[in-house]
């Protein structure tokens, strides 16, 4: 799931709870789930089951895109003559690259890449 997708789908669930109770709340992840958290005993019922949804689908992003310099290691060094410190610079190499591991290529459609 995209980070776009994620962020409509909390809309969809949560978003007259987000608009009641969390108005200006700088709309990063971790400050709005935190705010919801606070909120619960104002929540629909819906949002209360599902509101932690998106945001575990936020954090496998961000985790599957940090696990990409981690799998894709060789492979950025080797075939894209880049540095793990800057994987985002190396990506559209490793999109295009021949002889990309199949961890590599796993690790960039976790990742949202593919």
């Amino acid at each position: 799931m995209t980070f776009s997708e994620s962020a409509a789908m909390l809309a969809k669930i949560c978003g007259a709870e987000i608009t009641a109770n969390c108005r200006g709340v700088n709309l990063d992840s971790s400050r709005l789930k935190e705010c919801l958290s606070r909120n619960q005993d104002v929540m629909s019922p819906q949002c209360k089951a599902s509101y932690l949804v998106p945001f575990d689908q936020i954090q496998k992003r961000i985790n599957a895109r940090v696990t990409v310099a981690q799998s894709c290691r060789l492979e950025i060094i080797k075939l894209c003559h880049g540095s793990t410190k800057e994987t985002s610079k190396s990506v559209p190499c490793l999109m295009t690259a021949r002889g990309v591991s199949r961890n590599c290529t796993q690790a960039t459609i976790d990742a949202g890449y593919r």
